[in-house]
């Protein structure tokens, strides 16, 4: 099981390009970042993790920026969103957007998507939360018509464009993994029908992780590979999720100031290496 970094990139914290360097040279093999567009001041949605919505989830740098500032002081670590807000945004400029950081970091981008939380949020982006599954599921299909062919067209409820030109292509063939986020029975459907990856959160038990492999298992998806977003730094439930097949393990960073950052990641370096 390989080790890797999520936090939320903000303008109070570390730089992205420090952030980046600092995670290769330590060993770690990815980074995730959450998006967030903005938070609206007036907001009924609760906050999943319970309590006040902490500061960070206003702050966040766009997560495309702030990872192709980590791809230019690295050469290995891997680069992904964890989640990207895909209902939230223009599929098309996505698509561009998600290429450009493969290309930019040689193949390196992974691209972790899901529908959110804050229907306040969506619904400023004019969203509606009542159709945001069915929304990502034609934006996933949208997208991979429009890496992989040179004349992309793709006619859909929520998702329509007459044939397109749309360049770069994303270095990493066919397209970035894909990462599907979340754990409800409609993400898992979405698992099985689009995805390449499955970006669980660090709070569900391993043992629900292993219902889902088995559940791969028996759809003919064995190529599934599991990331965890978020992951507690604990034995038992490090080995719990290596056991329920989960390939990539990402420890939460907390936001903070460079030198702080620094001295965090040293540890958790720490508990990496003790369970390689």
């Amino acid at each position: 099981m390989k080790f890797g970094i999520s936090t939320f990139v903000t303008d109070e914290g570390i730089r992205p390009d420090v952030l980046g360097a600092a995670l290769e040279e330590r060993g770690f093999d990815s980074l995730f970042l959450a998006e967030h567009s903005h938070i609206p001041v007036s907001r009924d949605s609760a906050y999943p993790g319970g309590g006040d919505l902490p500061e960070k989830y206003k702050r966040t740098l766009d997560p495309f920026v702030a990872l192709t500032a980590a791809a230019t002081t690295t050469s290995e670590l891997l680069l992904g969103t964890g989640i990207a807000l895909l209902i939230q945004r223009d599929v098309i400029h996505t698509a561009k957007e998600v290429a450009s950081l493969d290309l930019i970091s040689d193949g390196r981008a992974l691209f972790g998507v899901g529908v959110g939380w804050n229907r306040e949020e969506m619904a400023n982006h004019g969203t509606d939360p009542k159709t945001r599954g069915a929304l990502i599921d034609e934006q996933l299909a949208a997208l991979k018509e429009i890496w992989t062919k040179d004349e992309a067209e793709f006619h859909g409820e929520h998702v329509d464009f007459d044939p397109i030109y749309a360049w770069p292509k994303p270095v990493h063939q066919p397209h970035p993994p894909i990462y599907i986020g979340g754990e409800s029975e409609a993400a898992i459907k979405r698992l099985i029908k689009y995805g390449d990856g499955w970006l669980l959160r660090g709070n569900l038990h391993f043992d629900e992780a292993k219902k889902v492999r088995d559940r791969l298992n028996a759809e003919g998806r064995e190529d599934v590979q599991f990331a965890v977003f978020g992951g507690d730094t604990k034995a038992k439930v490090i080995d719990g999720f290596r056991d329920a097949g989960v390939e990539r393990y990402t420890f939460m960073l907390e936001t903070l100031p460079e030198a702080e950052t620094l001295k965090a990641l040293d540890e958790l370096a720490e508990v990496a290496a003790a369970h390689r």
